[in-house]
C-alpha cells in the first residue's frame, strides 16, 4: 500500500494540473471558490503545486513568495478528506517549508478559514499562532485566520 514516501509533489503546469489544483481548493475551500481563469492568474504569482501517490491526486498547495520588509512567505497545504490524519498533510507542509525557505523567507505564515478545524489543528500544532483575524470583502459571513510560525 502506497504511503507518506511515495508521495510526490509537482509543480502545477496546464490545463490539467490547475483544474486539478482548482479541484482541491474548491474542495476544501468553498467560500473561496476559484474560477479557472482566477487560478490561472494566481498561478502567475505563487507556485502551485498538486500531491500525487502514483497517479491519485492527494492534495495540493501554495507558496506565496516572501514580502514585506520582514520576508515573510505564505504556505498552505491542503489535502483531500480521505488521506487525511496519514501524514500526507505533513509532508506536503514540510515541503512548502522547504521552498519558501529557498526563496528567502525570514519569516512563514499561513491563511486558513476559522470553520476548518481541521486545518486550524493542523497549523496550531506545528507552532502557528494567530496573529490575524478577517472577514474577507467578499464574502463578509467567513472568518479567516491568519497565523504566523513562532517557533
Amino acid at each position: 500500500m502506497p504511503g507518506v514516501n511515495d508521495l510526490r509533489v509537482v509543480p502545477v503546469d496546464g490545463d490539467r494540473m490547475l483544474e486539478q489544483w482548482r479541484y482541491v481548493h474548491n474542495l476544501i475551500v468553498p467560500p473561496d471558490e476559484l474560477s479557472p481563469d482566477e487560478v490561472r492568474e494566481r498561478s502567475g504569482r505563487h507556485r502551485l503545486e498538486n500531491a500525487y501517490l502514483g497517479d491519485e491526486l492527494v492534495g495540493c498547495s501554495t507558496v506565496r513568495p516572501p514580502g514585506g520588509e520582514d520576508a515573510v512567505a505564505t504556505v498552505i497545504a491542503r489535502v483531500l478528506p480521505e488521506y487525511r490524519r496519514r501524514g500526507f498533510g505533513a509532508a506536503l507542509y514540510e515541503h512548502c517549508l522547504a521552498r519558501a525557505r529557498v526563496l528567502g523567507a525570514q519569516g512563514i505564515q499561513t491563511v486558513v478559514l476559522a470553520a476548518n478545524t481541521d486545518g486550524l489543528r493542523f497549523a496550531e500544532a506545528r507552532g502557528f499562532v494567530e496573529v490575524e483575524r478577517y472577514v474577507a470583502p467578499e464574502d463578509e459571513t467567513e472568518v479567516w485566520l491568519t497565523l504566523r510560525l513562532e517557533r
